[in-house]
């Protein structure tokens, strides 16, 4: 329930009196001694109890929201303004200065959202200096606050196994209340944020209402605009990241596989109030800001409301790699808990009924989950044929009586549809030119029917899997002819409006979705773990070495089931018969590698072919690995540490850790020589939450307990036989005896 502690203006241009809003402030719970405490436990170790809270200060006068692991306070009075921005785990401020809450160009005319001026100097923020600071009687003003808890983005209820089934995020949420003046008396903006309890992450967007009788052009906005304290004294990055205490990301992504490819949205810019940085030329950057690359140029009608994209900051207390990617992970499964669904699959290359049936026996016979029918089988998901349409309905019963769920892969973006359908380059005002070459506008009529195609298709079939290619990669459009669009300037947000809003209903409808790009976010399921599609084509051997690179690579910033790899059954991209695993009986120790790496991983890939298995006894070594998975699935779909990346002549191993399992740790080691190797592995085991003594079973052999040292490491002589691997289990084990 929503706890109302401030009346709307409803569009007035009445500026509220500052005691008013400090009453307001002062009649939310007070900010107990408990809440104001850190948090002394690691959030990555050990679940904490705390929760998050807004609440009142009453020894500064502000508005309070924390988790115990950070903090962000708001002075409401004269305006409403962020005046703290606290990282409890280390005591660092990551706040240096005050800047508005936002910015908005409505009408042609640029607004700051709240915010207070007169700092003295924006190096560093003295609470002192407060009470002396105004608010700009031109910038919206604040009118109040709103508190209550987290809500869903949009619907998802888990039906596959998943490692994370809360949704939405518990934590705890804050409006702040603004109503413009002047020009703009008539537009409130409501700034939101979320809080979550257990990891230091904070959610911000704002939402913008017109009040008026006349519709409005919202032209820009900035729905974050944070002064933060710079890593160092000069303009350079280290590890390509300006300020390693503070990640941010947006929902807003497209056009790559990665956060940092699909970043559209996050800038670190420089801040010209600071004149007191060490940069003559006042280029540190330091100020991060938060907009979209163009547009929205959305029109808001009398009595409409215009949501933005929403911006995430996590906050890190370490400059570790390992630490910091652990972080990462741990906001994906909290923000997209859909992503930790991991189910295994098959690309078919046939859809005709008697392979697909043929398909369906085979995956369901050695413990597949899902069957796709891969890019070349020749299923066409867009055909509104109702005999085509009958004709995968019964395919779709037949795998669900068979327990396999049946999907199909489409290609949306990286094709020309029609001149008067594809985007249009603004440089020449004709197709062409797109970040695919060529590709359909979503909001041209061919892509407003394109998405009613694909939802009848699933919803009529009851098909549950989507793998979708090509999504929107950002790609702009001049057409002033397209329904769905305006012209140039609303172009790319009413695009990724159309996929977003497709893929959410996906969610809400429990349609798996593979998605070669980053719309986690968004609902998207899985995309490539990261790799070369040509490398396919490689010899066999050199393939397996590559794909451990490839996880290893891919899970710094994915957990294991948010990336797919690939095992081409069939020949892809050539490279004849030494690329490929068929006749697969053939090649049994190729294919028992891709399938061991992978599932041992817990990473699953896209075995595209016609069939799993080929012989009684490929069947058995396919079988063998499915149940090794199965039988440790909560601990291999969990995070990566990462200790030695392969390298083709040297052993090299990965390590699950999970602290909430039995099953504490799993460490695999490959050995790609030619003879078997032994060597001392040394497993740090600080994330397992196991202090004292490791109980480690080597391939499933009886279980021996070995001391950890005071960095919670331990060694371990293992054998690793010539290209093979050798897997180790950790379990928390009892301090009597030591090795």
């Amino acid at each position: 329930m929503w706890m109302l502690v401030a009346a709307l203006c409803g569009g007035t241009a009445m500026q509220i009196p500052a005691n008013r809003i400090s009453d307001q402030a002062s009649s939310l719970p007070a900010l107990s001694a408990a809440a104001a405490k850190r948090v002394s436990a690691d959030w990555l170790v050990s679940p904490l109890r705390r929760r998050a809270v807004v609440a009142y200060d009453r020894e500064s006068g502000d508005v309070v929201m924390t988790n115990g692991l950070i903090r962000r306070d708001w002075r409401l009075a004269p305006n409403g303004a962020c005046v703290r921005f606290t990282n409890l785990m280390t005591g660092a401020a990551i706040l240096r200065g005050v800047s508005p809450e936002a910015r908005v160009t409505i009408n042609g005319n640029p607004y700051d959202v709240g915010g207070l001026t007169g700092q003295p100097d924006y190096a560093y923020l003295k609470p002192q200096w407060l009470p002396e600071m105004k608010s700009d009687a031109a910038a919206f003003q604040c009118t109040g606050i709103t508190t209550g808890k987290t809500v869903a983005r949009f619907p998802w209820k888990p039906r596959r196994y998943c490692a994370n089934t809360v949704w939405p995020p518990p934590g705890a949420a804050m409006v702040l209340h603004f109503t413009g003046v002047g020009a703009v008396a008539a537009i409130d903006v409501d700034v939101h944020y979320e809080m979550y309890d257990g990891i230091p992450l904070i959610a911000k967007w704002i939402t913008v209402t017109n009040t008026g009788k006349a519709t409005v052009r919202l032209d820009r906005f900035e729905n974050e605009r944070l002064a933060v304290v710079e890593h160092g004294t000069d303009k350079g990055t280290i590890d390509g990241l300006t300020h390693p205490n503070l990640y941010a990301e947006s929902d807003y992504e497209f056009g790559g596989g990665n956060p940092a490819e699909a970043n559209h949205t996050i800038h670190w810019e420089a801040d010209p109030r600071y004149t007191t940085q060490v940069d003559y030329s006042y280029k540190t950057p330091c100020l991060l800001v938060s907009e979209p690359p163009l547009g929205p140029a959305a029109d808001i009608a009398p009595g409409s409301t215009f949501e933005s994209y929403r911006t995430y900051e996590l906050v890190f207390d370490s400059g570790s790699r390992q630490r910091n990617g652990l972080a990462l992970c741990r906001m994906y499964r909290s923000l997209a808990p859909w992503a930790t669904e991991n189910p295994l699959l098959m690309h078919c290359t046939r859809s005709d009924p008697a392979s697909v049936r043929a398909a369906i026996d085979q995956a369901a016979a050695c413990g597949f989950e899902v069957v796709i029918l891969s890019f070349g089988s020749g299923f066409n998901p867009e055909n509104m044929d109702p005999a085509y349409i009958a004709q995968f309905r019964d395919l779709v019963n037949y795998a669900h009586s068979r327990g396999i769920d049946l999907g199909g892969y489409d290609l949306l973006a990286s094709r020309s549809i029609d001149p008067q359908d594809d985007v249009i380059n603004p440089k020449t005002l004709k197709p062409g030119g797109a970040i695919f070459g060529s590709s359909p506008c979503l909001c041209s009529a061919w892509g407003i029917a394109y998405f009613k195609h694909l939802k009848q298709f699933m919803a009529e079939t009851g098909m549950r899997v989507l793998e979708h290619d090509g999504s929107y990669p950002g790609d702009v459009c001049a057409s002033t002819t397209h329904p769905g669009h305006r012209g140039l300037d609303d172009s790319q947000w009413n695009q990724w409006k159309m996929i977003t809003d497709f893929y959410h209903w996906c969610r809400a409808t429990d349609i798996y979705l593979n998605v070669p790009d980053w719309y986690f976010l968004n609902g998207s399921n899985k995309t490539g773990m990261g790799y070369r599609e040509d490398n396919w084509s490689l010899p066999r051997e050199r393939q397996i070495v590559l794909g451990r690179q490839e996880i290893f690579d891919g899970t710094w910033y994915k957990t294991p089931s948010m990336g797919w790899m690939f095992v081409p059954l069939v020949q892809y991209h050539g490279g004849g018969e030494a690329a490929t695993l068929e006749p697969l009986k053939e090649h049994l120790n190729a294919y028992a590698a891709h399938l061991i790496q992978n599932l041992g991983m817990g990473v699953q890939a896209c075995y595209r072919g016609t069939r799993l298995y080929d012989a009684p006894e490929t069947e058995a070594v396919v079988r063998k690995w499915v149940d090794f998975y199965e039988a440790h699935r909560a601990i291999l779909d969990s995070d990566v540490i990462h200790l030695r990346r392969a390298d083709g002549a040297t052993p090299d191993a990965m390590m699950h850790v999970n602290p909430n399992q039995s099953e504490r740790a799993m460490a695999l080691v490959w050995n790609p020589e030619d003879t078997p190797v032994t060597e001392t592995l040394t497993l740090p085991l600080y994330y397992t939450g196991i202090t004292n003594v490791a109980l480690v079973s080597i391939n499933g052999a009886a279980a021996h307990n070995f001391r950890l040292d005071r960095e919670y490491k331990i060694d371990v002589k293992v054998a690793i036989p010539a290209h093979g691997f050798t897997w180790l289990l950790v379990r928390d084990g009892r301090p009597a005896v030591s090795r």
